[in-house]
């Protein structure tokens, strides 16, 4: 019996050690957080001369890493500022290990390939500034599993294919930026169902319809670019029902027809471009015209 008791205690010992081991790979901690970081920077085509040689390493500690972040509560990275660095390389799945990271500005640089899906996990994620970099493939439909995410900018890049529906999952959006990129298709309408978009911004794509009823579901929308697409048939009359519009730019497109002149209630727009387009018509804006339209 005593034999058998102690083999029992020595196997739940060795359980227990097999156990909080694996625990201690699988739970993201800083050491996870900076190998993560350590695996971005091999994938950089670095200068010898850049910032980030001698200062992301192990010697010192991530959170005083050029560009990095640290909570003060938890002591994980929360945010990855690094832009207009110069920075030319792609992005690991690693980078989805950064369980507490809240900001991912990587503005201005010349990242290429595909936007990794194991970035899915970062559920924590407010901000994404991508603009101005040259990440290709489809835009990734996952960004819409990203809940908590009020920015997302993937600006002047080569993302492709249509527009994701699961971006009208973005409930908390504010900024929703995909311009100058080589997306076509059908503008979702659901985008025009997120209350708290300001600014919506999809110029220079190839976007071809647009839909009908456009601001009953976007009270808060201060602008709106469209311009260089393929969209075509009347503006929406529905348009003149963003009340709150300051910007509004739809230029060089195929809209037809005349203009409403509901459009002169817009009563906060300072900035409208129509041009390179077949429309006609004045708008009364006030007690001014804002100028006649030509086809």
């Amino acid at each position: 019996m005593e034999i058998r008791t102690l083999f029992l205690f020595l196997a739940a010992k060795l359980l227990m050690h097999y156990l909080v081991a694996c625990l201690s790979m699988t739970v993201p901690n800083i050491t996870t957080d900076q190998a993560g970081l350590l695996v971005l920077k091999s994938r950089l085509d670095l200068e010898p001369n850049n910032i980030l040689v001698n200062n992301w390493t192990t010697r010192t500690s991530v959170c005083n890493w050029i560009g990095v972040v640290c909570g003060h509560r938890h002591k994980r990275v929360i945010a990855l500022n690094i832009p207009s660095m110069g920075l030319v390389g792609t992005l690991p799945p690693n980078l989805g290990n950064l369980s507490f990271l809240v900001r991912l500005n990587m503005y201005n640089n010349s990242f290429y390939g595909h936007f990794p899906e194991d970035l899915a996990k970062l559920r924590r994620l407010k901000f994404i500034g991508l603009r101005l970099n040259n990440f290709g493939g489809q835009m990734p439909a996952w960004l819409g599993s990203l809940r908590n995410l009020q920015f997302l900018s993937l600006g002047n890049n080569s993302f492709t294919g249509e527009i994701p529906l699961e971006i009208g999952n973005l409930q908390d959006l504010r900024i929703l930026d995909v311009e100058f990129n080589q997306l076509k298709g059908t503008i979702p309408p659901h985008i025009f169902n997120i209350s708290s978009l300001e600014l919506i911004a999809l110029s220079g794509n190839g976007l071809s319809d647009i839909p009908a009823d456009m601001c009953s579901g976007v009270p808060q929308l201060k602008i709106l670019y469209l311009s260089w697409n393929k969209l075509s048939g009347e503006v929406p009359p529905s348009l003149q029902r963003c009340s709150e519009l300051e910007e509004m730019s739809l230029s060089d497109n195929n809209f037809t027809g005349p203009i409403t002149s509901g459009f002169g209630n817009l009563t906060k727009l300072e900035l409208l471009y129509l041009g390179k387009n077949y429309i006609q018509g004045m708008i009364l804006h006030g007690s001014a015209w804002l100028g006649t339209i030509f086809e």
